[in-house]
């Protein structure tokens, strides 16, 4: 029998795309169901409101997108 670990918040990365756009995901957004959708730090902040009504955990890395563009 093989064993599953799932990670309760695995970090995003450079694959996981926004939903909505196509771009770098930086928010995911896990519906009660199960469901997730990601979006981007932009689509992330345009949809917020109705996200923390319908979503039951929001995982948010958008303090990324200023720490990568410190490193450059």
């Amino acid at each position: 029998m093989t064993e599953n670990v799932v990670l309760d918040s695995t970090p995003l990365n450079a694959l996981d795309r926004c939903d909505r756009c196509g771009a770098q995901a930086y928010v995911r957004a896990v519906m009660a169901n199960g469901f997730e959708l990601l979006f981007c730090g932009h689509h992330a902040k345009k949809y917020q409101e109705g996200l923390s009504n319908v979503a039951s955990r929001i995982q948010d890395e958008t303090n990324r997108i200023t720490e990568e563009s410190a490193a450059r």
